[in-house]
């Protein structure tokens, strides 16, 4: 027997250390060779390390949340056969590497206390400090998060239902059945098993107070988690935001909508976010300050001729921005598709690092339940970030007559020390023009 000593390798240029998310495995396991081992976060990415020999595992290099530097040891393992040098494993390409902007959506973390990574069996929920945006109605297929129809999922075997080990591991506790449950989304997670409790296993609702009492538990803050506090404290610390609302009437744009959905062919299906591209894409010009990056350090605005726009997109990781490149020069079409297909790379880990960073103005939608009036957070160094609100049908004056329209709130954060109140309030009025008579998305 003799001792193998797993160094860590070099994760990303420039990288001096990394942060031990979760551990895979722990002293005294058997591990095999390309078996994953350990989850590790830099400022980039975080990264599944192999172990890149078989053996048994006699020391780790820490706790989840330690740092560990580039080429220290990571893991020892004990090998049969002849001696093996300390080693360390060859440099991760760009393309293994599955880079992460923290957001502020709520990590759902194993029974190991590591969040939960995408696999085949579970695809996550649409980076940066940013608000967070939330599963979306059935027509926002960029963030859906919902069964076709807007129901929750019933799975018909307890084997094939969508959850983390945490919640598997808490129903086992309790005696639940999973293909019992329903879930909000396409996986059952805690608040599911909590309403499954509430309402007595379909036998009728009990009184909160015999509903099922969950311990107390520490959370230690590390990987993502952090980075996500790390963020949302700098955006908030270092800029003064301000936010604006109008409301919008929609009701001529969902008919267009429904039109253009209605003769689409094998073209991808359009939501509220194509048309509202454009239309933001159309006002900016007149707007420069609007997209821009601030560099407060040097004190210098970056004020861009292109419209790179990030799209925050939940993901079981925490929330991603992933941007649609020159989103000027695309049609309603071409939004829908790459919204489409930016959102579900996010959401199973494929997302390229370039497709992760560079935007100049941030969209994020919070579908139905996007309340009334929202005020996100800026994507810093940005200087602006707007959500629309949820779509919602009143009684309204045209003229003498009371009609329905559907109406619409629009969201803008601003950075105070770069835009004026009047230039928000200004660019918003611009683009619930274009909104309000859809003919405007179609020509210059």
């Amino acid at each position: 027997m003799t001792l193998f000593t797993f160094k860590l390798p070099d994760i990303g240029e420039g990288i001096s250390e990394a942060e031990i998310v979760g551990w895979h495995v722990k002293v005294g396991d058997r591990v095999e060779e390309d078996q994953p081992i350990a989850d590790m976060m830099t400022d980039k990415a975080t990264v599944e390390m192999e172990s890149p020999v078989a053996g048994t595992v006699v020391r780790l290099a820490g706790e989840p949340g330690d740092q560990v530097p580039i080429g220290s040891m990571l893991v020892e393992i004990e090998v049969e056969g002849e001696a093996i040098a300390a080693a360390e494993a060859p440099p991760l390409s760009e393309e293994t590497i599955a880079a992460e902007t923290p957001g502020e959506a709520v990590i759902e973390e194993t029974a190991a206390g590591r969040p939960v990574e995408p696999s085949h069996l579970s695809q996550p929920d649409v980076g940066g400090p940013f608000p967070s945006a939330v599963p979306a109605r059935e027509e926002e297929e960029g963030f859906d998060r919902l069964s076709p129809n807007g129901a929750g999922v019933v799975p018909s075997k307890a084997e094939h239902v969508l959850a983390s080990p945490a919640v598997r591991a808490r129903a086992k506790e309790l005696g639940i059945d999973l293909a019992q449950v329903k879930a909000a989304g396409d996986r059952i997670r805690h608040a599911d098993l909590d309403a499954y409790l509430l309402y007595g296993a379909g036998q009728g609702y009990r009184p909160a107070g015999r509903a099922a009492k969950r311990a107390d538990e520490q959370v230690k803050v590390i990987g993502m988690r952090r980075r996500i506090a790390e963020n949302m404290a700098a955006s908030k610390r270092h800029i003064p935001h301000f936010s604006y609302v109008e409301e919008i009437d929609v009701t001529a744009l969902e008919e267009l909508r429904e039109q253009l959905n209605a003769n689409r062919g094998e073209r991808p299906k359009i939501t509220m976010l194509p048309l509202l591209i454009v239309a933001l894409c159309k006002a900016l010009p007149d707007y420069p300050m609007l997209n821009a990056r601030y560099d407060d350090e040097a004190g210098v605005v970056t004020r861009f001729g292109a419209v790179h726009l990030g799209i925050a997109t939940q993901t079981d990781a925490g929330l991603m921005v992933p941007v649609i490149r020159d989103a000027q020069d695309r049609n309603v079409w071409q939004l829908a598709g790459e919204i489409r297909r930016l959102a579900d790379a996010a959401r199973m880990g494929k997302a390229k690092s370039e497709e992760l960073s560079g935007s100049t103005l941030t969209l994020t939608s919070l579908g139905p339940l996007g309340g009334i009036a929202t005020t996100p957070v800026i994507n810093r160094p940005e200087v602006a970030i707007i959500g629309p609100n949820r779509v919602i049908e009143r009684p309204v004056f045209r003229g003498r007559e009371v009609v329905a329209a559907k109406l619409m709130n629009l969201s803008i954060s601003c950075d105070h020390r770069v835009v004026d109140g009047w230039d928000a309030a200004s660019f918003v009025q611009a683009v619930k023009k274009v909104l309000e008579a859809p003919a405007l998305l179609f020509v210059d």
